[in-house]
């Protein structure tokens, strides 16, 4: 990745009047390849590259971003941004962070994959085992929505006009499959996937397709329910979820904007004392990890929630100085402007297994499906659709469907009354098995 082409852009900018800029530089290829009935249905591979640049006059500033690196595009961008700045109204939080508070060093976080790439041949197998070890696990898994292997290379460059300039580099693979099982005219879809830095650490596809096929036979035979009252427990994937809800509403963005359920809630009991929530950008090899944020500053582990009180939002440079804190180094490169963003973020777990978790439910839900975007960031109204399991004297009884769980996010944070442990580190935001004391499950 050449900074240098970053350098020379950003020397153009402050030519042309500006008195700050700031520029990011993405370069990308991508392969993926997938299958269906074990047949190729698609292969695609791309390579891009993408700058992004703000350029600051005073403290007014514009953003402009191309694919096209040619010397031609980039003057013109550059000039377009300038200009753009110099008409654009002030605004007293705008502007790079302080030079002092950039990154001194890079740390390398084993991001990249070092191995020898496959054949294309070789990534259409690996998609093809996953798909096949799907539909042999059971024999009612008849069909499929098919299955994907794909892997990402890039490289992320960026550099400020106060001689900031550094690059890294990371990989990315990832399989996932669709089985559809059926049973007396019924039929019923779910999927598994895996996905990491280093194509070592990817699960076996084999090991991905069986997982994939037995949630989706688990699902054969589902009821409607009544609605009530009940324990939920919340699987690892779709725990994850709330924490991202969370996450949102702890953004800079969401509290200048007053649209958090978390707005004035900072050092104050948010969730049950059993919940720590941690971002945590500097994990080797993870999948969210990065040596710096979108605007150059030292990334790390931000302690977002300890015990059940919130200790922290996610900042970048303009939201912490609208809001008159500081920044907590989240800023994320997207498009042409910055946005904040998280990194490896989690909900810590506890000493109970999901099984304990279970077995200590008389009469709940167990949900391992989510749908639909029934969140509300200002008021933590929650209602989304689900999918899952009906828990009877502490055993999972039966398949559920079309049921909606509902309540408040605050209030399901203070009743969570059990926390799995069972994290595993599958994915950029992550939690374990975590019991809700009390939701309504409402149903027909």
């Amino acid at each position: 990745m050449n900074t240098d082409l970053l350098v020379s852009v950003l020397k153009r900018a402050a030519q042309r009047g500006a008195t700050a800029a700031d520029g990011f530089l993405v370069e990308e290829g991508r392969f993926s390849a997938s299958v269906r009935m074990r047949e190729i249905e698609n292969i695609s591979h791309s390579r891009e590259q993408r700058l992004s640049l703000r350029v600051f006059a005073g403290r007014a500033s514009a953003a402009a971003s191309t694919s096209d690196l040619s010397r031609d595009s980039l003057e013109r961008v550059v000039d377009e941004a300038t200009a753009l700045a110099r008409i654009t109204a002030d605004d007293p939080h705008a502007g790079l962070p302080d030079p002092s508070t950039l990154v001194a060093e890079v740390p390398d976080l084993d991001l990249e994959d070092a191995g020898a790439d496959l054949t294309p041949e070789q990534k259409i197998e690996l998609a093809r085992r996953a798909e096949a070890a799907a539909l042999e696990s059971d024999p009612r898994v008849t069909n499929s929505e098919g299955a994907e292997y794909s892997d990402r290379r890039a490289r992320y460059a960026y550099a400020t006009s106060h001689g900031f300039a550094h690059d890294y580099g990371t990989t990315g693979f990832s399989i996932s499959v669709s089985p559809i099982a059926s049973r007396n005219g019924e039929m019923q879809r779910d999927y598994w996937y895996s996905s990491a830095r280093k194509r070592a650490k990817l699960e076996d596809p084999e090991a991905v397709g069986r997982k994939a096929a037995a949630r989706a036979v688990r699902r054969l035979g589902a009821r409607k329910m009544k609605s009530v009252e009940v324990p939920v427990v919340f699987d690892p994937e779709t725990a994850a979820s709330l924490v991202r809800s969370i996450a949102g509403a702890a953004s800079g963005p969401s509290l200048y904007r007053r649209a958090s359920f978390l707005l004035d809630r900072l050092g104050t009991k948010i969730a049950a004392s059993a919940v720590t929530i941690v971002d945590d950008a500097l994990i080797p090899s993870a999948l969210g990890s990065r040596p710096f944020d979108g605007e150059g500053l030292a990334t790390g582990r931000t302690v977002l929630v300890r015990d059940g009180v919130l200790e922290s939002y996610l900042l970048d440079t303009y939201s912490a100085r609208k809001l008159g804190l500081s920044s907590t180094h989240h800023a994320g490169r997207d498009g042409s402007g910055v946005s904040v963003t998280t990194t490896n973020l989690m909900l810590l777990p506890g000493k109970t297994t999901p099984a304990e978790l279970i077995r200590s439910v008389k009469n709940g839900f167990y949900v391992t499906e989510l749908i639909g975007f029934g969140v509300n960031g200002v008021t933590g109204d929650y209602s989304r659709g689900a999918v899952g399991q009906w828990i009877e004297n502490g055993e999972l009884a039966y398949p559920v469907e079309e049921v909606t769980v509902a309540g408040n996010l605050l209030e399901m944070l203070s009743a969570i009354d059990g926390v799995g442990d069972d994290l595993i580190l599958r994915d950029r935001t992550v939690a374990p098995t975590l019991r809700i004391g009390r939701m309504v499950v409402a149903g027909t």
